[in-house]
């Protein structure tokens, strides 16, 4: 664990409403980063972060002191985040994603992030990437996304999805593979955004 996660970890706890203060300002961004991926609309990504939030918090409430302390906050979070999309997937009716919220995620895809939106250099490339990540299945999805957007380790995301990290490793691989074929099949030309 990192110096920052340490020290979220102690402060939950040792005082619950101020490490959870700590924990939302360190993993806030993180968190609606992912879920802005993963929903492609800036006004659900908002609302399920706050879900994601609650959900934490209430608990963290049932967490002995000891166990608030051994928390890997970040891994955690996402778990808890991706479980939260997966829940409003399953209970609402999925509506496509609009050129206002495609054009609204890319206006806050990180460009000092690695992964497949370092190589997107111009807004319409990013607006094309975004639009093909919504159309990737639930699993590569969350897996591209925890590891080219919210930079989670193979064993954090494993941690997060409940699966081995080969799953993980090839859902990333297969996410990506899909990413490209289906920015080639919209512009064959950007098929080098994704080299």
């Amino acid at each position: 664990m990192d110096d920052m996660a340490e020290q979220v970890s102690e402060r939950l706890a040792t005082d619950l409403d101020d490490g959870f203060t700590e924990l939302v300002r360190v993993h806030a961004t993180a968190v609606r980063g992912f879920l802005f991926r993963v929903t492609g609309s800036a006004s659900e990504a908002d609302d399920l972060g706050q879900d994601t939030f609650l959900r934490a918090y209430t608990a963290l409430q049932g967490y002995s002191p000891q166990r608030r302390r051994e928390l890997r906050p970040r891994a955690w979070l996402m778990t808890i985040a991706a479980n939260v999309w997966r829940n409003h997937v399953r209970t609402s009716v999925r509506r496509p994603v609009s050129a206002t919220t495609v054009e609204d995620v890319c206006q806050s895809w990180p460009d000092a992030s690695p992964g497949p939106e370092e190589r997107a250099s111009t807004a319409e490339d990013r607006r094309r990437l975004v639009s093909a990540l919504t159309e990737l299945p639930e699993n590569p999805r969350v897996a591209v996304v925890l590891r080219h957007v919210v930079g989670l380790s193979y064993v954090e995301i494993a941690e997060a999805q409940g699966c081995p990290v080969g799953t993980v490793k090839a859902q990333v691989s297969r996410g990506i593979g899909s990413l490209r074929q289906l920015m080639e099949a919209k512009d064959p030309p950007t098929r080098e955004v994704l080299k």
